[in-house]
């Protein structure tokens, strides 16, 4: 999966890459730094939202489970399958279920109409809100970490454009996400139904206390920037579950943290490699 190759993800993977990121782009959902006022409109200059449910809320109404992924094929087969070679191959990722599914998964639906030119390139694209869609060789680093199965459940906290739910649906139709941003939340629940994610489960709410009513889960995989790993969270893996953050102070140097909890219960932390993320909001332990 990559990680004896981290350091290739600090100093880059040498000539003969393509369009393989330097150093400084291996970025998940971090404000792009050429991003303009029009990359990252304020929620009030969006059309009135759609509600969704809060976490605080009743139970959701269960979604009937899907037994095998969207089968659509949708365009730009070719161009994924290129980003999946320089993106993925190249950097040694090697987790088949994951490069299916990021061959399947059609990027260029989970990004606005104006940036979906370059969808498939290897670089974090603005959704709006101060948020990006993580860059590809990210998604799929952390995607091929929670080593999944088609009978795991899964948590993501932090939804952003819904791509990184789509991908783990390709994968498993048990997956459970949460975003903190309401505009985010209600866009991404609304493209993951258009597009044929019917079994992910979307809502909307502060993610730093997990989805308890749901746990445990076999993996938990957050796309936030936080501090600490969440006391929460670590509780609602089940065992031998695996659960990946990444852990560091906000727009700084941050590394991608592997947590297994053993049948025991007994956790292990392992730092992967360096990344940057926007930071992890909400109540970040207030109360605990």
């Amino acid at each position: 999966m990559g990680w004896l190759l981290a350091v290739m993800l600090v100093v880059g993977c040498g000539g003969g890459c393509g369009d393989s990121p330097s150093p400084s782009e291996i970025v998940g959902r971090a404000s792009e730094p050429d991003a303009s006022p029009a990359d990252t409109p304020e929620p009030e200059s969006q059309p009135e939202p759609e509600r969704v449910e809060r976490v605080e809320g009743p139970e959701p109404e269960s979604v009937p489970e899907a037994e095998t992924p969207p089968t659509k094929t949708w365009p730009r087969a070719d161009e994924r399958e290129r980003m999946v070679e320089i993106a993925l191959v190249q950097w040694k990722v090697t987790d088949e279920a994951t490069l299916r599914a990021m061959r399947q998964c059609p990027r260029h639906l989970f990004v606005p109409e104006d940036k979906r030119a370059a969808a498939y390139q290897n670089r974090p694209l603005a959704i709006g809100w101060a948020q990006t869609i993580s860059q590809p060789t990210v998604v799929g680093e952390m995607t091929a970490i929670l080593n999944l199965t088609p009978k795991s459940k899964v948590l993501e906290i932090g939804t952003g454009s819904g791509y990184q739910a789509a991908v783990l649906a390709e994968i498993t139709p048990h997956v459970f996400s949460i975003e903190i941003k309401e505009p985010l939340a209600t866009r991404a629940a609304k493209t993951l139904k258009e597009v044929g994610y019917t079994s992910v489960t979307t809502r909307f709410g502060d993610g730093y206390h997990g989805w308890p009513e749901e746990a445990p889960f076999d993996a938990i995989i957050v796309t936030a920037a936080a501090p600490h790993v969440p006391p929460p969270l670590i509780k609602q893996l089940a065992p031998g579950g695996r659960l990946v953050i990444p852990v560091g102070p906000p727009f700084a140097r941050q590394d991608l943290v592997l947590v297994l909890k053993d049948d025991k219960g007994n956790v292990q932390t392992q730092s992967l490699f360096p990344v940057s993320f926007v930071p992890f909001t909400g109540s970040l332990g207030k109360g605990d």
